[in-house]
């Protein structure tokens, strides 16, 4: 069967390691588009795209960042699936009229996150998922008539609405992604947060997280059915 046809829209300033976990991850035919840089689909012929994480916040005044929402907003309404991760989730989030807001400290490392109902993004993963995480931004308020269906005590973890996915966690990372994440937050988190944060990263905490890698599998099995007209509304 024809793999998918996936744009990913590479939001992080750093793109080189974004783009290796999600080529990584993705086994469909990927377009990247960096946009910080000013790089855009000029379209929508896609099978569904996928926006990344960034060290950028949705409420900054930047052009990239309102052309990014325009381009995903388009998207949405010609009717393509979407996923969007970390700082992809609170575009998302904002795009579809939902609230995203700083939260005044920092959820870094690996850290538990509780499925909350079902959810087919999250088919075959545990109700209790150890994910890692690294986020300052967080979505206060889901966009009107989305299903939140992951939480932990920092908030919302995963919504749904229409055709659209979003996860707040990062189920693309390996340990080096996570390492390096970390040791680059030594101008905002003090040297004993950074030590324990990395002295979690370790093989078996890495293994657990990866389970929920499998929600990209998940994700393009939607995005398939969607194609091939398994799936006509939602």
């Amino acid at each position: 069967m024809e793999r998918p046809r996936i744009a990913l829209l590479n939001a992080a300033h750093g793109p080189e390691s974004t783009s290796r976990n999600f080529r990584r991850e993705l086994d469909a035919d990927i377009t990247e588009f960096h946009c910080p840089s000013g790089e855009f689909p000029e379209g929508f012929d896609y099978d569904g795209f996928v926006v990344t994480g960034s060290r950028a916040s949705v409420y900054w005044d930047e052009e990239w960042i309102g052309r990014l929402k325009v381009w995903v907003g388009d998207a949405i309404e010609a009717g393509l699936p979407g996923l969007g991760v970390c700082y992809g989730h609170q575009l998302l989030a904002d795009v579809l009229g939902g609230q995203v807001e700083a939260m005044g400290e920092y959820e870094i490392g690996y850290r538990t996150v509780e499925q909350d109902g079902e959810n087919r993004l999250l088919e075959g993963i545990d109700a209790e998922m150890t994910v890692f995480t690294t986020h300052s931004d967080h979505v206060v308020d889901a966009p009107p008539g989305a299903t939140v269906f992951a939480k932990n005590d920092y908030g919302i973890h995963g919504f749904r609405k229409g055709r659209v996915f979003a996860v707040q966690f990062h189920p693309e990372y390996d340990m080096e992604t996570a390492e390096s994440v970390t040791e680059g937050k030594d101008d905002r988190l003090s040297e004993e947060r950074i030590e324990a944060v990395l002295e979690g990263i370790h093989a078996e905490n890495y293994r657990a997280a990866c389970e929920a890698k499998r929600l990209f599998d998940n994700f393009l099995t939607y995005v398939t059915e969607v194609r091939t007209g398994r799936i006509e509304a939602d």
